[in-house]
């Protein structure tokens, strides 16, 4: 029996879809950006690595090469069954409590920016709590006009076509994105959710649950490391 659709969600195309509208087999189409490098930029040589969201294993993948070790989590059974060479568990991130605690916990793919701030919260305090002494959180954000920019389209070089059709608020902060992936043999859609959050926005999250930024790793602060609060200057 499959999981129920997230309020705000859905999905279209061949194949499962997750609750929060992703297509597996779309994610495992995906082509890897430059993540991996970031992240295993930012934490420690062989770094024990808690991914929150892993989907596919896109992201697990590339890093396990780069020597980490990686604990993939989603909600998603039918990504799971896709990550190879890594630990999996399924679980929502929002109730995950491992008892472990890891050198860095992931929160990628922008849910951060999930629009229940009671989630967002829930993700964030789950980061806290598997996170080691002298750990760290790496966290995906939106860019600035991410929901702006629209309609939008990019053709990726591996041959599809990604558009962001359009991005409408429907009340108290909160944005619906729709999204098209166009390939050759098969398209998919997804409609989400999503949060809008100025960078003080975010970092006053982050400080909700005892955390702060240490360090934005992009130029376009999309991808930020962030550290348990205390004594230091933020970035």
């Amino acid at each position: 029996m499959g999981l129920k659709m997230r309020a705000g969600h859905q999905g279209t195309g061949p194949g499962a879809i997750t609750p929060d509208g992703c297509a597996v087999e779309l994610y495992s189409r995906l082509p890897v950006g430059d993540e991996p490098d970031i992240i295993a930029g930012a934490v420690p040589a062989g770094a024990h690595i808690l991914e929150l969201g892993s989907g596919v294993g896109r992201m697990t993948h590339p890093l396990l090469e780069r020597g980490c070790t990686v604990t993939a989590v989603d909600e998603s059974p039918e990504m799971l069954e896709r990550v190879r060479g890594a630990r999996t568990i399924c679980s929502p991130i929002e109730k995950l409590d491992l008892g472990e605690r890891f050198d860095a916990v992931l929160l990628a793919s922008f849910l951060v920016h999930t629009g229940d701030e009671e989630v967002r919260r829930g993700l964030l305090r789950t980061c806290v709590r598997h996170l080691a002494d002298g750990g760290c959180v790496l966290i995906q954000r939106e860019g600035e006009d991410y929901h702006t920019n629209v309609p939008r389209e990019r053709v990726d070089p591996s041959g599809f076509t990604l558009r962001i059709v359009s991005s409408e608020p429907v009340g108290d902060g909160t944005n619906s994105v729709h999204a098209e992936y166009e390939f050759p043999d098969a398209t998919w859609t997804q409609t989400f959710r999503a949060r809008l959050l100025t960078k003080e926005e975010f970092e006053a999250a982050l400080g909700e649950v005892g955390l702060r930024v240490d360090e934005y790793l992009t130029e376009d602060r999309i991808w930020v490391r962030a550290v348990v609060a205390g004594p230091g200057p933020t970035a």
